[in-house]
């Protein structure tokens, strides 16, 4: 008789280890078969065929499946949409659940909702539990009973409602022995996806506790190895939330507010996904937008003739990687000194960040654009000679990515910065009095 079985549908929580869904599935009872769908919704619409994020999550799926080898199971990973990798699961298999975590963007919620459909159709239950933040939805909430909308008092209640036990590990190890038996299912390649293997330098995962100690006094200096570079871990759950956050509580405040920053933004993004495509603040979007194609093209190759601009987006083109600061400094000068929609910029952040989350790219995008719910006042126009001169003063970040910054072969500025300025005022301050 045909064994019966629960599937654990592996999305941003690429570990085996402290993971919400996979806790509750192994606990359950039927033996546990991990899944993993390389869906072809998202791959269809990544340009570039030689994407770091796909190399890096098929690395850790390789590594993820030797761990289950050694325990005589093994992921059953699908190339093709959700909808039909559940078809092949459940004529493959004789599955009574799956469990799965909580995602929150509208792409994920619509999927999901799909998925969910689809297997009551065949009388197989869905469960979803919270993973990839420490406090969701509705649980930190106004006494009013709405949601937040700035982030300071986010935060003080964020640590009011906080208790040991949302930080409490998952201890899944303690139930490797509910895994399905059996022998390795191929991992579809790179090469069968249409995908060539990029370079693997990425970040380390654990972190570096020396850095982490003194992350308030360098985080916003570029030229220093001044931030921990856990966001593409934290994208994919290669790393548990909760024991990072455990980390920052005992290392440093500023730091573990970064993450709580980040927890803030997948809130505002569930409560109100309009921010997804527009302005959190609807009265920006009547702000009449230049949207010079050619301006930026400039922008996006690191060809605008301002220094600390132009290394941010060659560090990015180059490495997947953008310091923090200096992603408030290009972005600013996108949406204010070129008057370009934000979204072209969150866009472009959106296909080349390791790192790239929606919710947080989009809030630290609407930031700097003045849009978002918790944006720089519109009259807040970053002055990147000023930047360079308070975070960058001995031009070390500046003369690694632009070294002909002081020879004549240099571009032009694009745009003078008053005059920009100036501009930026009027066109904001027109839109806004409507």
């Amino acid at each position: 008789m045909e064994q019966t079985i629960s599937l654990c549908w592996f999305r941003r929580d690429l570990r085996l280890d402290d993971q919400a869904a996979f806790y509750y599935a192994l606990r359950a009872g039927n033996p546990v078969v991990p899944v993993f769908v390389f869906d072809t919704h998202i791959l269809n619409d990544l340009e570039d065929k030689q994407d770091r994020r796909l190399t890096f999550i098929h690395e850790v799926l390789e590594h993820m499946q030797t761990q289950l080898q050694q325990l005589g199971s093994s992921m059953d990973i699908f190339y093709g949409t959700p909808e039909a990798a559940f078809t092949h699961w459940i004529s493959k298999y004789k599955v009574a659940d799956v469990y799965t975590n909580h995602d929150y963007e509208p792409y994920a919620k619509s999927r999901d909702a799909a998925i969910a459909k689809q297997l009551s159709e065949h009388g197989i239950s869905f469960h979803s539990y919270k993973d990839q933040v420490i406090l969701e939805k509705n649980e930190v909430l106004k006494d009013n009973g709405e949601p937040y909308t700035i982030f300071t008092p986010y935060s003080r209640k964020w640590y009011d409602t906080l208790t040991f036990f949302h930080l409490k590990p998952y201890p899944c190890k303690k139930y490797y022995q509910h895994l399905f038996k059996q022998p390795p299912v191929k991992i579809p390649s790179l090469k069968d996806m249409g995908f060539t293997t990029a370079e693997k330098h990425f970040p380390a995962k654990n972190l570096d506790e020396t850095l982490v100690k003194h992350y308030d006094e360098t985080r916003d200096f570029p030229a220093i190895n001044g931030t921990s570079k856990s966001g593409i871990h934290l994208r994919f759950g290669t790393v548990s939330i909760r024991a990072l956050m455990q980390q920052a509580m005992q290392l440093n405040a500023t730091f573990a507010k970064e993450l709580i920053w980040r927890e803030f933004y997948q809130m505002i993004l569930w409560h109100f996904p309009h921010v997804a495509g527009n302005s959190f603040k609807k009265e920006y979007d009547k702000i009449v937008w230049r949207n010079n194609e050619e301006e930026f093209e400039r922008w996006c190759k690191g060809q605008t003739g301002y220094p600390i601009v132009d290394a941010g987006m060659r560090e990015l083109n180059t490495t997947g990687f953008m310091h923090n600061r200096v992603r408030m400094i290009t972005a600013s000068f996108l949406t204010k000194h070129l008057l370009i929609d934000w979204r072209w910029g969150e866009a472009y952040f959106a296909a080349k960040l390791l790192d790239y989350d929606l919710a947080a790219n989009n809030g630290g995008w609407q930031w700097a654009a003045g849009s978002g719910c918790d944006a720089a006042p519109y009259f807040r126009v970053f002055n990147p000679t000023l930047q360079t001169q308070k975070f960058d003063k001995d031009l070390k970040y500046i003369r690694k990515w632009v070294p002909e910054f002081e020879g004549f072969e240099y571009v032009k500025p694009i745009v003078s910065h008053e005059e920009a300025r100036k501009r930026a005022l009027e066109v904001y301050g027109k839109a806004l009095k409507k």
